[in-house]
């Protein structure tokens, strides 16, 4: 809702909190908080994604807090997260703001230290930070988030650094959450300014274009291209159709060995960039760009994110090379429907499939298709059937609802429990776990959805119909019971998505599948079997996956298929 204020926003960010604790008791409600705002980050391409896991402990006169952590797939980028909740709304004094980002970073100090050395083994907080400190060589810019619910009035933060690493510090108070996520938008947008990178990019506008659309052609400096990348990370690359595949395939390599040994011929070699934009500013003699507005490189990851890792890791020299881009502006509520199609048509360097349009894909349309179609069995005494909401877009559930008068708003909720509401990334986490890829799973939220929709979704003959809908709700539920069953038997035990991942995982190769699946959906709920099953093998699986070979890391074990053959090797033949 447009018109809402940061405090009624406040009180929609506690209901979802609220929900996902009724859904998933083990979770603490700061944790919850973390994870409801992340996913709203990584939507808009802000952070790539997030591991969640709190850690505190005194430091001399001060002490070191985080709530999660990630670093990025080319390993120079470290974020964290530090949290400060239950502020509805309210302003935070600065002194609080600065104290916490503070904390953050007395932990990466630690860290880099060895602090991992004087944690306990085998608990999420020492794999965080002995990653950390495995990974801190690489580092060349730490990122700090504080996730607040109150409301800041910072508007600006000092510059920090680590020895010679830079820290660049965010805070998403509840006013920043509340305008990205009302706004209607994936993501906020970014503005390149010229101007302030050099000087204004000159472009030869194309004639004969449609209304809707201009076109311009330009010779963007390799410099520039990186520096881009180098400000605004995967954000430059949200409405890009693949992930950078960091230098593994032929095109990468090709791309590496020109920018090494043959940077003059660089414009000659490659296609170039295909980018969008929602709006232009020209010099006066309409020959040269000024500024674009909310720009995306919807063609061209590769080529961007290669220059920029040729610039920072191997010290490249950028100064001869020149990229083509063809730079299309569009009215923003043509992005949808335009971007697709320019990346679809423009991407010639690599064979692309329709199912890595993600959201907009027809696999992902249908699949929201038949979410309000069909209707789930009515459970637990209830009298009435509900639909499995699929949410294709985030925040479309609170969107559907609030489009609805008040007094229509409880049948909605009736029909469309909020505990019934699942995303892309939860399909991709039950479908991956059933396709016995716990370690795929295991990478995190946003690389478990790519590899699913590279490697599963687009090797699919067709859309998805009402069996595989009715399937893919089972396996929700299968992951969603089993999960609390474990957390039963474990209170407090870290590690619970990658024991339930790989418990599932292994107990699929024990039963007939396609039977306890449609049983699932008959009964909306794990048969006492399954569940006794899952709660035996649980405790076989935990072990294997404590029992991490050489540095010890819990975490990283969890990502090698070396831990889910491991699993495969468990004696066990059920109950």
């Amino acid at each position: 809702m447009k018109g809402e204020t940061a405090e009624e926003f406040a009180i929609q960010l506690e209901q979802a909190v609220e929900e996902r604790l009724g859904h998933d008791s083990g979770w603490l409600r700061r944790d919850v908080f973390v994870q409801v705002v992340q996913e709203y980050l990584v939507e808009d391409g802000a952070l790539e994604d997030l591991r969640i896991c709190y850690f505190v402990a005194p430091l001399g006169r001060s002490r070191m807090e985080v709530a999660g952590y990630y670093i990025s797939d080319d390993g120079r980028v470290l974020d964290l997260v530090v949290a400060n909740y239950g502020n509805s709304g309210q302003t935070l004094p600065r002194d609080q703001v600065l104290k916490r980002l503070k904390w953050a970073l007395n932990f990466a100090a630690s860290c880099s230290d060895g602090y991992h050395l004087q944690m306990e083994e085998s608990t999420p907080e020492f794999d965080m930070a002995q990653t950390i400190h495995a990974n801190w060589p690489e580092f060349g810019k730490i990122r700090i988030f504080l996730f607040t619910d109150g409301r800041t009035t910072l508007t600006g933060l000092p510059e920090e650094s680590l020895g010679d690493i830079p820290v660049v510090q965010h805070v998403w108070d509840i006013e920043r959450l509340r305008k990205l996520a009302t706004s209607g938008r994936h993501e906020e947008p970014i503005t390149i300014d010229f101007d302030a990178l050099g000087g204004p990019l000159p472009c030869l506008p194309a004639t004969g274009t449609d209304n809707d659309h201009r076109c311009f052609l330009a010779i963007i400096p390799g410099q520039l291209l990186a520096d881009m990348y180098e400000e605004h990370g995967a954000k430059l690359l949200q409405r890009n159709i693949r992930a950078f595949l960091q230098a593994r395939g032929k095109v990468n390599k090709g791309l590496n060995d020109t920018i090494k040994t043959a940077p003059g011929r660089f414009l000659a070699y490659n296609n170039g960039i295909s980018v969008t934009a929602t709006g232009a500013t020209l010099t006066q003699s309409g020959d040269a760009l000024t500024q674009l507005h909310d720009v995306q490189i919807v063609n061209g990851g590769q080529t961007t994110a290669s220059l920029h890792h040729a610039a920072r890791r191997d010290d490249a020299d950028l100064s001869m090379i020149q990229v083509p881009a063809k730079i299309t502006v569009v009215e923003p509520e043509l992005l949808d429907e335009l971007v697709p199609k320019i990346s679809l048509y423009a991407n010639s360097q690599n064979t692309i499939n329709e199912a890595d349009f993600e959201s907009n894909s027809p696999f992902h349309v249908e699949l929201e298709r038949l979410s309000r179609r069909l209707w789930a069995p009515a459970s637990d005494g209830a009298q009435h059937e509900s639909h499995w909401f699929y949410e294709r877009v985030r925040g479309q559930y609170q969107v559907d609802r609030a489009r609805l008068p008040r007094a229509q708003q409880k049948a909605f909720d009736k029909e469309n429990p909020r505990l019934q509401k699942f995303t892309k990334t939860d399909a991709a986490k039950y479908d991956m776990t059933f396709q016995q890829e716990p370690h795929t799973v295991s990478l995190g939220a946003q690389k478990c959805f790519h590899e699913w929709t590279m490697n599963v979704i687009a090797g699919r003959d067709g859309l998805p119909d009402d069996q595989y809908f009715r399937e893919l709700v089972a396996k929700a539920i299968f992951f969603s019971q089993a999960r609390k069953e474990i957390m039963r038997l474990n209170p407090g035990a870290g590690y619970l998505a990658n024991v339930t991942t790989y418990t599932i995982a292994r107990l699929v190769q024990e039963i007939n599948v396609e039977a306890t699946l449609s049983g699932i959906w008959r009964a909306q709920g794990l048969a006492p079997e399954t569940l006794r099953s899952v709660a035996t093998l649980s405790g076989l699986v935990r072990n294997v996956l404590l029992d991490a070979p050489g540095s010890g890391n819990v975490t990283e074990w969890c990502k090698k298929v070396d831990c889910w053959k491991a699993v495969q090797d468990i004696n066990w033949v059920g109950v």
